[in-house]
């Protein structure tokens, strides 16, 4: 079967060899990492935010992956660092006024540059493409070349205006030593953020429990008087009632003696008068007979 017409078969068609590993070209994969999304590969649209990290991503791609986790994703290793969304900052970026965009010709008879951004360096005017280095700013999201920051050195942003220190600018799609130093440095931010919370949670529980410690003694200050001021109107009720006339001595010598009057019967006593002690129950006269009384049972069983 075959090779009846007289071909002759060249060794590379019998002989299968390995396979040649195929090259990526290094100008393209830098192109892709500034026109697509590290997370959804999709192709960057405004708003787009950045990670601690440098990496660049689509803002709903990123609110997506915070809504479901457990969804399986291709490039999820990318965004297993963000915790939520004050882990990414949304960036200001300026526009490219070459870049066309949608807008080209996709019919292929014209040349695509694959180096030209979608954004631009508002300083200097590089684009935003791979070749060149750029940096944002945590506090404000604004966007620059490196070679921008090295040629005007200052302290406040040259788009909006706000203060930045060193520590806020992060590299945007840096190496893989750049990347590492930049996981440090935000570990490091994220253990001192925990200390914080843990210092302030101390300070409140301090505060709470110095204010718990100065209502006790007002608390035990009032039930002290509230005790005493019982305590008053008890001996003066005593003594309302031990009196002929209810009228209250101011001595605490005839207090003691009305409270140790009180406890005695008042039958028993003998400075009081018949008629004084005919007012209790415990008076004889108060006392009644078996005629006297009813066959029924009331609240106040004196009706007969």
């Amino acid at each position: 079967m075959g090779c009846d017409g007289g071909t002759i078969p060249k060794r590379h068609e019998l002989v299968k060899g390995p396979k040649k590993v195929e090259k990526v070209d290094k100008n393209a994969e830098l192109a892709a990492k500034w026109k697509y999304c590290a997370l959804s590969q999709e192709k960057l649209r405004r708003p787009i935010v950045a990670c601690e990290l440098g990496r660049l991503y689509n803002k709903d791609a990123v609110i997506e992956y915070l809504l479901d986790k457990t969804a399986e994703r291709p490039n999820s290793e990318a965004v297993t660092h963000i915790r939520g969304i004050k882990d990414i900052k949304e960036l200001n970026l300026t526009d490219n006024p070459e870049w066309e965009g949608e807008r080209r010709n996709a019919k292929g008879d014209k040349y695509e540059d694959i180096h030209c951004g979608m954004f631009i360096c508002p300083v200097v005017g590089l684009e935003m493409n791979g070749k060149h280095r750029f940096c944002y700013l945590q506090t404000c999201g604004c966007v620059f070349s490196e070679r921008a920051l090295k040629e005007v050195k200052t302290e406040i942003c040259h788009k909006c205006g706000d203060p930045f220190k060193e520590d806020d600018l992060i590299v945007l799609n840096g190496s893989k030593e750049e990347v590492e130093k930049l996981r440090e440095k935000m570990e490091e931010r994220r253990v001192k953020a925990k200390t914080k919370k843990t210092k302030k949670s101390k300070a409140s529980e301090t505060k709470c429990t110095t204010t718990e410690s100065k209502e006790e003694p007002q608390s035990a200050s009032a039930n002290v008087a509230e005790t005493t001021s019982l305590q008053n109107g008890n001996e003066g009720s005593q003594s309302d009632v031990a009196g002929p006339s209810g009228a209250s001595t101011s001595s605490k010598g005839t207090k003691s003696s009305t409270a140790s009057a009180t406890k005695r019967s008042i039958q028993d006593m003998e400075e009081k008068s018949e008629a004084f002690k005919s007012l209790f129950t415990s008076h004889s006269s108060a006392k009644r007979t078996k005629d006297q009384t009813s066959n029924w049972v009331t609240h106040t069983p004196y009706h007969f």
